[in-house]
């Protein structure tokens, strides 16, 4: 039995606002609906990860879903949520950013289902010729701007300005409402609550031009329980691209989320049921300091975003860090992940020409590294067995240190009693 996308977002907390008739309409027929996407980076990021989940269950209600990517209007800036004016790209970089951001929507929706499969478009294929005097005369006649200065986008930044460009961008977004809507039968648009605006502009144009029927639906914008923006770490943005966020700081961040984020994160970015969650809360209220609900949204998210495979590397790195972990486990571990696993740890270099020849190890800890302040106290935490290069214990001070020690062909992890690691690079 297939899902009722309302009921659906609903239950889950993220439906905002609706259009009245959207859900009759959405269950009586299968109906094309679309969101559009961002393409001011190469990668999309964990706040765009509800408007995807939004698609998904979409899909999954039998409906067809139709990702646009915003090649022209990314060449403009949407101004809604935003205080000031955004950078415009070349046709070069939005290229470059319209395919990264197409392989990773692939990861999610199901392109080959028949009559709901999946799509993507490009509002460029439809803007890249269109005159900007036909634009004004087919499309800019029919919206007043006594109702484009209605618009929350617009009002919120009278008073710091906005360029004829910004103003326009609702005519734009509206207009791809319109062409999706008489040349793909598109008849609903969905965003974040941010975009109510900028799709009603859309139904208003596709009624005034088109003499024609179209719906809108909202959902919630993510926010945490302290007030905090969401998808930010300390370093910025969490990406779904493993080379800009790797997987190990990927699932810190679901990790780490606080017992009411993940009750609110775990029915918005998975796919578990409602009794699945329920049954997930009751264990973890039962036992909060397992952090139940942490681990299974951490899971459930890094596996669709990433993999199976960098799902159980970001749990082998955690436990290099914060359990025992093994030689084995850190040897897997690719260098964003170990530059992920012991940041803030700190790093020396030395001499990749010394450790080709290799290097006795109480003068690598005592003078090539400077770990221990002298060579006496460097043999006698080797004895005591104190010492570990790679997570493998040191007994022996006449051992040598070389270059078949480096992992991933540069870096040393050296551990120092308990707590204390270092992280020496090859230079």
């Amino acid at each position: 039995m297939k899902k009722n996308f309302v009921e659906e977002l609903k239950w889950r907390g993220m439906l905002h606002d609706i259009m009245p008739e959207t859900e009759v309409l959405l269950n009586k027929e299968v109906v094309s609906g679309y969101i559009g996407f961002d393409p001011t980076a190469d990668s999309l990021h964990v706040g765009s990860l509800a408007q995807i989940m939004t698609l998904l269950h979409f899909q999954e209600a039998g409906h067809k879903p139709v990702a646009l990517i915003g090649g022209a209007t990314g060449m403009v800036g949407d101004p809604s949520g935003k205080s000031e004016e955004r950078n415009l790209l070349d046709e070069k970089t939005l290229n470059h950013n319209l395919s990264c951001i197409k392989k990773q929507l692939e990861k999610f929706l199901d392109f080959n289902s028949g009559d709901n499969s999946a799509e993507i478009v490009n509002n460029y294929d439809w803007f890249k010729d269109f005159r900007f005097l036909d634009f004004i005369r087919d499309v800019g006649k029919h919206i007043t701007v006594s109702y484009m200065m209605a618009k929350d986008s617009v009002k919120n930044r009278l008073e710091t300005g906005m360029s004829f460009t910004e103003f326009s961008y609702q005519l734009v977004q509206g207009y791809d409402f319109y062409y999706l809507w008489k040349n793909k039968n598109c008849k609903l648009q969905m965003g974040g609550s941010d975009q109510w605006g900028n799709i009603v502009t859309g139904t208003e144009l596709i009624r005034r031009k088109g003499n024609g029927e179209a719906f809108a639906l909202t959902t919630q914008l993510i926010k945490k329980s302290d007030g905090t923006k969401f998808g930010k770490s300390e370093g910025g943005n969490v990406w779904l691209d493993k080379n800009k966020t790797s997987p190990y700081k990927f699932y810190q961040f679901w990790l780490n989320v606080s017992d009411e984020d993940a009750q609110t994160y775990i029915r918005i970015f998975t796919l578990f049921t409602k009794e699945e969650i329920e049954l997930l809360e009751q264990k973890h209220n039962e036992a909060p300091h397992f952090r139940l609900l942490q681990k299974a949204l951490a899971k459930e998210v890094t596996c669709r975003v990433h993999s199976e495979n960098d799902f159980n590397a970001a749990v082998d790195a955690s436990q290099i860090l914060f359990g025992e972990g093994t030689t084995e486990s850190l040897k897997k571990l690719s260098e964003n992940d170990l530059l992920a696993v012991f940041e803030g740890v700190p790093q020396m270099d030395i001499s990749g020409s010394d450790l080709n020849q290799g290097i006795n190890v109480v003068d690598f800890f005592a003078e090539k590294t400077k770990i221990f302040s002298s060579k006496g106290e460097a043999r006698k935490m080797i004895q005591q067995g104190g010492v570990a290069v790679n997570k493998e214990k040191i007994s022996d001070v006449q051992a040598v240190i070389s270059s078949v020690d480096m992992l991933n062909g540069k870096y040393i992890l050296v551990q120092k009693g308990k707590k204390n690691y270092y992280l020496i690079r090859s230079v």
